[in-house]
């Protein structure tokens, strides 16, 4: 059975990646798609395929969902995802979200509606699947290690903070247990902003500068040692796609949120 895909931000650094993953594939078949800029244009043509491959532009998503659609795919903003992941949901289309920005409260939201509907919807912060790796070795670890922290690095016009890729991170490091302080926060002298952010109880820190693409790390401290898991993405959307596809194909088979490529990827996920 062929699947079929509409791609919503398929101009993206990301979503053309996975368009031409997906145009590529056997079981596959984009039948729509979305950008707002290009309105009305072939994909084949507006990603340089050097063919039609007669699928027109829309540039909105009520337009976009198809009648035949199965999946949707988003790699917008995060203005757009919400409003796009719960039309879709309504119209009982399942969807994997490769936007990042979504909250907590956000994402329970999507879980009851999805759950309403009968729809399955895979959201993760990072489809790669070394990134998916990179956050499965930190779960276990913190498991075992009471003090841990996050740091992240992105490029200087990003406009999320914390990334997908961190926020998603602490918010599963923090469902293992709350790390512990030394010292609390409301404790200290000077700008208590300058410990970052707590996202479910962990510390996250963001710098944004030119020079880098994405770089994530859990940071775990013990008494006269510590240990530092990181991932770093180079200039390339490619490395999402793998993760993204087994997504769309995994998606129309479950009902509710799954959060994360980890939950396909792992017998035992953590939680």
């Amino acid at each position: 059975m062929t699947i079929k895909v509409c791609i919503a931000g398929v101009t993206g650094w990301t979503g053309s990646e996975i368009a031409r993953g997906i145009i590529a594939c056997e079981d596959m078949e984009l039948t729509s798609a979305m950008a707002r800029s290009t309105k009305g244009r072939d994909v084949g043509e507006v990603l340089g395929l050097g063919e039609l491959i007669g699928v027109d532009i829309c540039d909105n998503v009520c337009d976009a969902l198809k009648p035949d659609v199965d999946v949707l795919i988003d790699y917008t903003n995060t203005k757009s995802v919400k409003e796009h992941v719960l039309y879709a949901i309504s119209q009982g289309v399942a969807v994997v979200v490769g936007t990042s920005g979504l909250t907590l409260d956000d994402y329970d939201e999507i879980e009851l509606l999805a759950k309403e509907k009968g729809v399955g919807v895979i959201g993760g912060g990072n489809f790669s699947l070394t990134a998916t790796m990179m956050q499965h070795l930190a779960l276990i670890a913190a498991e075992h290690i009471p003090q841990f922290e996050v740091l992240e690095h992105a490029w200087a016009e990003k406009e999320d903070v914390p990334s997908g890729t961190a926020r998603e991170l602490a918010e599963k490091l923090g469902n293992i247990q709350k790390p512990k302080q030394a010292r609390s926060i409301d404790s200290l002298h000077g700008p208590q902003e300058a410990r970052g952010a707590n996202v479910n109880g962990v510390q996250v820190h963001c710098v944004r500068m030119p020079g880098f693409t994405l770089r994530c790390e859990a940071v775990f401290g013990m008494k006269g040692e510590n240990l530092v898991i990181r991932h770093e993405a180079g200039q390339s959307a490619e490395p999402y796609v793998a993760g993204t596809l087994l997504a769309a194909r995994e998606v129309s088979s479950t009902t509710g949120l799954k959060r994360g490529l980890g939950e396909l990827l792992f017998r035992r996920p953590v939680e």
